[in-house]
């Protein structure tokens, strides 16, 4: 068994976009998967990025925005809403609402974002 204490969570951010680590390599010893809780603020993007070695699922737990995909296509993604990316699928998010946007994210195999959300999200 393996208990994840509220201290152990690390929250990463990057241009106002909040992630808790609920399950990741530095708090878990899962080969299976990582599990995030991710906040958007209003007018807030996760430009668009690809996981070549994993799949990765959303699940939209509050408010509404767009998926951002390939060749700049954008889809409606809202509150009940789950969306399944293989295995280096081109996905990002920007919330058009007006609501902070919150979604579960489960990686697998597990990822570290502690890279991703130190790198420069401004381009």
């Amino acid at each position: 068994m393996e208990l994840i204490r509220s201290s152990d969570i690390q929250v990463f951010s990057n241009s106002g976009i909040e992630s808790r680590q609920l399950l990741f390599p530095e708090n878990s010893s899962s080969k299976r998967v990582t599990i995030t809780q991710v906040m958007v603020p209003p007018g807030g993007k996760n430009p668009p990025h690809r996981h070549s070695a994993s799949e990765q699922i959303w699940i939209a737990l509050q408010g509404s925005g767009n998926l951002l995909l390939e060749s700049g296509e954008t889809v409606g993604f809202a509150e009940g809403d789950v969306v399944r990316f293989e295995e280096g699928d081109l996905h990002g998010f920007f919330n058009s609402g007006t609501q902070t946007f919150v979604y579960m994210s489960v990686t697998s195999p597990p990822l570290n974002f502690r890279a991703a959300y130190d790198s420069d999200w401004s381009r």
